[in-house]
């Protein structure tokens, strides 16, 4: 349960009283908002760190007044606290020294445009806020500029197309360095379906230029309107010709992955080798990916960020590597059995002669996007279960790492397939 209450953390003289990581995000604020010493805040009545289910403490709620030289309109700025290391003291996140990231290294804002006549801040956002955090907490997966959320509602739970969102970098807010470690600021940005379709089948900071373009769509400061009922490309039909399928042809598109509804059966495999260790179980019971594996796709995922780099997906090592990351958060979030688990130095790879691969209806629609931003361009692309107990990486010819090849393009490492598709076979 949440409660909205003035702020008091803003005045000097209490400044020492307030935790090191949260008086650097707030000083921040303050130079934004130095007119707004007690702004409005959705707390947590029960923090996450005392087994409240919310991982936020805090949802600051500034009224910006815009750039009327810039046509951008007054709106209300809000900014997270939380998914940063706010304390140090390891409650929530693991102190890893100053040169890293300070817990997750970021938190969310977000730009609302006030309606006329709002003497107050709406605090839905808040709550749209604290799932992306539960999110973030529960899967591990940060965030980067340039990612897109589909969140298939109205983000206020009304009638409104923005249903959807992308992430980029907040055009004000700079990142701040904490004794805690680095902290960047990503401006949730609401978008309707047919843009983020587009910013899947192309990329995310191509569509956030475009919204940057057209005042009535975001502006400059990419400000969501929840009334705004035309799309980008009803405005500006054009955009999608001139910009979009141009952009796809020229540069392929940078989502590498997506977590989905998706399973895949051996169909080489005779019937009575179905309880084999090695073999995928499509059951009530499924093996789950091991650890090094699901770090290894998380990794393959990065590295498709990386425009204009050769991909590559990185190999799979014997060696386990804790100390690359913080202690998983995961094991006191989801229970796993872990008779489900088999070693992953005991798991060897396998060439399959025939597979059966399903997805449901919303992961089918992106296999073009997966042949003609991805594979025509000589890059993979990863199917993730959203249940984690498998993953199905599309991989064209001379993707380095990749263990699947031309001559074997079915191979599979315990449960995560991976088929090479011959360059003959791709939608142009």
């Amino acid at each position: 349960m949440d409660e909205m209450r003035p702020s008091s953390g803003a005045a000097a003289h209490l400044a020492s009283l307030f935790p090191p990581g949260l008086q650097a995000i707030y000083g921040e604020c303050r130079r934004l908002y130095p007119d707004q010493a007690n702004p409005l805040q959705v707390t947590a009545i029960v923090k996450y760190w005392l087994g409240g289910p919310d991982p936020l403490d805090y949802i600051s709620m500034y009224r910006n007044f815009g750039c009327p030289g810039q046509d951008i309109p007054e709106h209300w700025h809000y900014v997270s606290l939380g998914l940063s290391d706010l304390y140090g003291d390891n409650r929530v996140h693991e102190f890893t020294g100053q040169e890293g990231p300070s817990g997750f290294g970021f938190e969310l804002t977000f730009r609302l445009k006030r309606e006329a006549g709002e003497t107050a801040p709406p605090t839905w956002p808040a709550e749209l806020m604290q799932g992306l955090a539960r999110y973030v907490f529960q899967s591990e997966n940060t965030f980067c500029s340039g990612d897109h959320i589909s969140w298939h509602s109205p983000l206020d739970n009304s009638e409104s197309r923005i249903q959807h969102m992308l992430l980029t970098e907040d055009p004000q807010m700079l990142p701040v360095q904490t004794p805690f470690g680095h902290v960047s600021f990503f401006q949730i940005v609401g978008v309707c379906t047919e843009e983020l379709q587009a910013a899947q089948q192309w990329n995310g900071q191509g569509i956030l230029d475009l919204l940057r373009g057209v005042h009535i769509a975001g502006g400059p400061w990419l400000i969501t309107d929840m009334r705004r009922g035309e799309n980008l490309f009803d405005i500006d039909p054009h955009l999608q010709q001139e910009r979009v399928d141009k952009g796809i042809e020229t540069d392929g598109s940078n989502l590498s992955g997506v977590s989905a509804k998706c399973a895949w059966d051996d169909l080489s495999r005779p019937s009575e080798d179905e309880d084999d260790s090695r073999s995928i179980c499509i059951g009530s019971q499924p093996r789950r990916l091991s650890d090094k594996d699901t770090e290894q796709i998380r990794e393959a995922l990065r590295k498709g960020l990386e425009i204009n780099s050769k991909s590559v997906l990185p190999p799979i090592s014997s060696q386990r590597h804790s100390h690359d990351r913080p202690q998983s958060r995961k094991d006191s979030l989801e229970s796993e059995s872990s008779a489900a688990i088999v070693p992953h130095e005991l798991v060897r790879t396998r060439q399959l002669e025939s597979v059966h691969l399903k997805f449901n209806q919303e992961s089918g629609t992106l296999l073009p996007l997966c042949l003609r931003g991805r594979l025509l361009h000589g890059r993979h692309f990863t199917y993730k279960s959203i249940n984690g107990d498998t993953a199905i990486t599309f991989v064209s010819t001379g993707v380095e790492g990749a263990f699947a090849t031309d001559e074997h393009p079915y191979a599979a490492h315990g449960p995560w397939l991976q088929v090479t598709v011959m360059h003959y076979y791709y939608i142009p």
